[in-house]
């Protein structure tokens, strides 16, 4: 059976969700975890974008053993240098440098003929093979290149020595019966096609990413670049964890598979969903907190039956019912960090265990079970707020009741100076957020609010994403706790912490 390479650009092309945008400790922390996962290739960035990413691809290449570590670079000699640079470090490094190739974009963005195109890509493979000699080449906008003339490019960039040539639906436009096509053409017709390994990359803004991402493989495809949860711009990428587990589930369709460790995907997609504040939707295939649920009792009674009978796979294989932490308020530090350990989190130094074991305490305090989760969003309110706090939640109290109107009294610790204020809203969250916008008179725009519980129970953490805009800049900010109107009160100052903070973001979204 054929190897498929699993190639995750979590860490650059899924930070390109509005708000998304990652600090270099928290992509080293994704990045050990999609080593865990048992990716085969890490996109850790596009190191030309800024100093941050560069500063956080040469980070992970240092830690990464396991998975190849890749940087994006356009077709130009300063991106694929960078790009080489950064990697530089690793064990196993890979440089993809891409240029766009159907008319439109030739035409109004790059302003070059098809022979300029073609040259530069040449020319960039030929940079890249100075650094490394695995280099792949994209053609940017593929769905809409004209056939011949991708041809001609990929053959070109084979020549040149290029070992990987990526197919991309950049704009999601295609439908897996001509995608599927259009690979099985290309491997025909592109000389060499034979010597080197053909790769995928679709989005999904008509919803069939992973349609197409499968029907490429099953066209000759042994690589399809995805992200965990489907993150990305625009409505995102292909989905990791649906594409393993559709070739693994199907295997008698599927000449091929991975070496992904599937136990460890809903781990991957919680640390992902806590670090860049998108929630997974409780019907999201696989690692949705329904995905696994059965309401219909004539489905229940099935699956008490014979488990086959509504379920295609065991939510085991994908780590559901594998992570509940048997911790609680008695227990000691040494269970603490070797848990933490288990789970892909490390600490740097113990004044940082300490606060993150102190805040536990707390934690196992409100309530009777702690799971993974809980560390997860706890570990990561502790490593956002030690690194950038200008404000911080120290009092709030709320008053919500029928026929009245909601009032909260808030007290916020400003650059170490307490401030209060009060103020009424529409609902407790509402009278919250007044009340620290009279502190921090940030004149922000609330772009999004959510509120997803953690873990199960109703002693269960409430985990709040808010997205805050101000001059064009966006930020998400997170929370969790007990208290719902805590956490978004959390939440909103952990926004505010971000668009202030001298913390830069890896990758900024300006």
């Amino acid at each position: 059976m054929q190897k498929l390479i699993i190639f995750d650009t979590t860490l650059r092309d899924g930070e390109q969700s509005p708000g998304a945008a990652m600090t270099r400790e928290e992509k080293i922390r994704i990045a050990r975890q999609l080593e865990k996962l048992g990716v085969d290739v890490i996109e850790a960035g596009f190191a030309a974008a800024s100093p941050g990413d560069f500063e956080a691809i040469k980070a992970i290449a240092e830690i990464i053993k396991d998975s190849t570590v890749c940087s994006l670079a356009r077709a130009n000699e300063n991106d694929v240098r960078r790009a080489g640079e950064a990697i530089k470090p690793a064990k196993k490094g890979r440089i993809h440098t891409f240029i766009a190739t159907s008319p439109i974009h030739m035409e109004n963005k790059l302003r070059m003929t098809p022979d300029q195109v073609a040259e530069r890509a040449v020319q960039a493979v030929k940079w890249a093979l100075e650094y490394t000699d695995d280099v792949e080449f994209s053609a940017e906008d593929a769905v809409r290149s004209d056939m011949d003339f991708l041809v001609r490019v990929f053959d070109a960039v084979i020549q040149a020595g290029a070992k990987t040539i990526n197919v991309p639906d950049t704009v999601g436009y295609s439908i897996p019966q001509l995608w599927g096509e259009r690979i099985r053409q290309l491997l025909e017709r592109v000389p060499n096609s034979g010597k080197v390994i053909w790769s995928t990359h679709c989005h999904n803004d008509l919803g069939m990413a992973v349609a197409n991402s499968l029907a490429a493989v099953m066209n000759g495809a042994r690589q399809v670049e995805c992200t965990i949860n489907g993150l990305g711009e625009r409505a995102g990428n292909a989905s990791l964890e649906e594409i393993v587990m559709a070739v693994k589930t199907r295997k008698d369709v599927f000449n091929c598979d991975c070496r992904i460790d599937t136990t460890q995907i809903v781990a991957t997609s919680r640390l992902v969903s806590s670090i860049t504040g998108y929630p997974v939707q409780p019907n999201k295939a696989i690692v949705g907190a329904n995905a696994f649920a059965h309401e219909s009792g004539i489905h229940q009674d099935g699956v008490l039956k014979h488990r086959e009978t509504y379920e295609i796979m065991r939510a085991e294989d994908v780590g559901w019912n594998a992570n509940k932490l048997t911790l609680g308020k008695l227990s000691g530090r040494n269970a603490f960090r070797t848990r933490l350990k288990e789970i892909g989190i490390e600490l740097e130094g113990e004044d940082a265990l300490n606060a993150a074991f102190a805040r536990f305490k707390d934690l196992a305090d409100k309530k009777s079970e702690i799971f993974d989760e809980d560390l997860q969003a706890l570990v990561s309110d502790e490593i956002v707020n030690e690194a950038s706090e200008n404000y911080k939640l120290v009092y709030l109290n709320v008053c919500s009741q029928t026929g009245e109107t909601p009032h909260a009294r808030v007290t916020v610790l400003d650059n170490g100076a307490e401030q209060s204020a009060e103020a009424d809203g529409g609902g407790p969250v509402d009278a919250a957020f007044k009340a620290i916008e009279q502190i921090a008179k940030s004149g922000v725009e609330l772009l999004l609010y959510s509120v997803n519980n953690i873990t199960t129970g109703t002693d269960a953490q409430g985990e709040v994403t808010v997205r805050l805009s101000r001059g064009g800049r966006i930020v998400n900010g997170q929370g969790a706790d007990t208290d719902i109107v805590i956490a978004s009160a959390k939440a909103y100052l952990n926004g505010l912490n971000k668009l202030y903070s001298g913390m830069e973001r890896a990758h900024p979204q300006l």
